[in-house]
């Protein structure tokens, strides 16, 4: 019977630096985020600055700040620990009382993807730098023999390629980026727009500050996006000085209540190409911060309404919530997991008490400053839609230029005073328009013998416009049909119709409609009983007119067939 033996030796894990290119080092894939990672480790070592510098000759890169700094031993045990956080020793700030940015550890691998070679100083206040180069060639290498971190030291640092950033610096990291893959191809601007819009802690809070090439960021870099932004709306009263500096000539604001804890804003650009940044198609939009670090770009996409406000809409979030005892957070760095739930109530809560006053707001402040709005809102009917939409049209071709200011003042309100009028007036003229003319047409395909009374209003009629065409000095046809029914109205087409028992309420209702009718067609602006007046006597003639051609029509084709 065999016998089973022991021994005390004992067993560890041992981890392949293959792991790097799986935990993050082939994950990122923007600049944009990368440059993100550097400045979210500078925030978290309480640095008051970081200076990027960018030399496109040369393809690198320089991020600088004067943060705490690491001893030699932070350096080895903290970063270049993977996975090492400040959280594992259960606190959730800094010093300063910023809340930190880095959960998982794993963000600095993000530096290794964008350069061929990186090197990282850094020193505490009072002692010497230390550091070393990670080389992406050698760390190929060390992959593909599939060793150990232990059995790959990193290089020894060159003095001279940070000669230039060491002057007068006395505590902080300084990474050095050589060789960026598929080179530098966003142009500064971009990136100060960037910076600017994705990293909103750096302006909230005002001991942190960027500097590219020695330019500040701050609210300014955005005052192009700044200018085409039309309506704002605030969320919870949240201090940004974006709002308070840039957004200064608003169309219209208004404040939104929320629940506890989620800030920010929305805004509205007059035309969706307005939220492209400089001539790139990356566009601004409505993207989620937790302690004033991007977290999803795009929040509008988990919960799309298929509504055309949607493409006119910019604005950020702020919900510090989503940073609790649970990590919520994806490995990229580049999204809030999908499917957490927590995230899932905060997206439903938004659409329901945010998105859509949002919506109702956008489409009647466009519509009042005479922009087409939203075609699927319920709250006016199509045809008003389309009659207000004609009416803008018209109406900017009195607008006055802006240098005349207290004329353009008065045109202007006296534009507006008719909008409402014109809603109106322009749907009722495009009704008599088509039922007047429907029933010409029925008419001749009848057949139906013009009457005595018919015959005496159309000599009338053609006498009045020859006396109206001599008076003006006009020699010109002015009707397209001169058809005898052309110079009948509404009463005595009408009446032909009836002549025939086909409809015997036709001109009972037309009596009615003509007065009203005619001082519509007059341009005069009609009482609001004078309105209800002409939709309830047009919905009678339009039901009777439209079983009218129905009825007859059919059985006309039937005996044709």
């Amino acid at each position: 019977m065999a016998t089973l033996t022991t021994t005390n030796e004992k067993f560890s894990f041992e981890i392949s630096l293959s792991v790097l290119n799986h935990l993050g080092r082939n994950l990122y894939r923007s600049f944009v985020t990368v440059l993100g990672e550097a400045i979210s480790n500078s925030w978290d070592a309480n640095a008051e600055n970081v200076w990027i510098f960018i030399d496109k000759k040369n393809n690198s890169l320089v991020v600088k700040d004067d943060g705490d700094g690491m001893t030699a031993t932070d350096f080895q045990n903290k970063f270049l620990k993977i996975g090492y956080t400040k959280r594992k020793d259960g606190g959730t700030i800094s010093s300063k009382g910023r809340p930190y940015i880095g959960r998982k550890g794993i963000g600095k691998l993000a530096l290794l993807s964008c350069a061929d070679k990186i090197s990282v100083i850094s020193k505490v206040k009072g002692q010497e730098y230390i550091g070393g180069v990670i080389d992406n060639s050698g760390l190929d290498q060390a992959i593909t023999e599939d060793l150990t971190p232990k059995q790959y030291p990193l290089a020894d640092w060159d003095a001279t390629v940070f000669s230039p950033y060491t002057k007068d610096h006395e505590h902080g990291t300084i990474i050095y980026f050589e060789n960026i893959k598929d080179g530098i191809k966003s142009n500064l601007e971009y990136l100060k727009k960037a910076i600017a819009l994705y990293f909103r802690f750096s302006l909230i809070d005002k001991s942190f500050t960027i500097f590219i090439d020695g330019e500040k960021i701050t609210n300014a870099n955005l005052s192009e996006l700044a200018k085409k932004t039309e309506f704002l709306w605030e969320i919870n009263e949240m201090e940004d000085s974006y709002v308070t500096e840039q957004l200064t000539n608003l169309k219209e604001h208004k404040a939104i209540s929320f629940d506890q804890g989620i800030t920010g804003f929305i805004a509205s650009v007059g035309k969706p190409t307005d939220l492209k940044i400089i001539s790139t198609t990356d566009k601004v939009s409505v993207d989620l911060f937790v302690n004033g670090r991007l977290r999803e770009r795009d929040i509008l996409k988990h919960i799309p309404t298929a509504r055309v406000v949607e493409s006119y809409l910019y604005g950020q979030i702020h919900f510090n919530g989503l940073d609790d005892e649970e990590d919520r957070f994806t490995s990229s760095r580049e999204g809030v997991v999908a499917d957490d739930s927590k995230y899932k109530k905060f997206l439903e809560d938004f659409r329901k008490k945010v998105l859509n006053e949002i919506m109702s707001d956008w489409d009647k402040w466009r519509r009042k400053h005479k922009k087409d709005g939203d075609p699927e809102n319920p709250e006016i009917t199509t045809k008003q839609r389309k009659a207000e939409e004609l009416f803008n049209v018209v109406s900017e071709e009195y607008d006055v230029p802006k240098e005349h200011a207290e004329a353009k003042k008065t045109v202007d309100e006296w534009v507006d005073s008719l909008s409402e009028d014109a809603r109106f007036n322009f749907v009722s003229y495009a009704e008599c328009f088509i039922s007047e003319n429907l029933i010409r047409k029925y008419i001749e395909r009848e057949k139906i013998t013009l009457s005595t009374e018919a015959q005496a209003e159309i000599t009338k009629m053609k006498g009045k416009e020859t006396t109206n065409k001599t008076s003006g000095n006009v020699n010109i046809e002015i009707r397209k049909n001169t058809s005898d029914l052309s110079f009948l109205d509404m009463p005595n087409l009408a009446n032909l119709v009836d002549k025939t028992g086909s409809h015997e309420g036709l001109p009972v209702d037309s009596k009615q409609y003509k007065p009203i009718r005619d001082a519509l067609m007059h341009t005069a602006l009609l009482t609001d009983e004078a309105k209800r007046k002409l939709t309830s006597v047009y919905d009678n003639i339009r039901g009777r007119l439209r079983k009218l051609l129905t009825d007859n029509l059919e059985s006309q084709q039937k005996m044709d067939v």
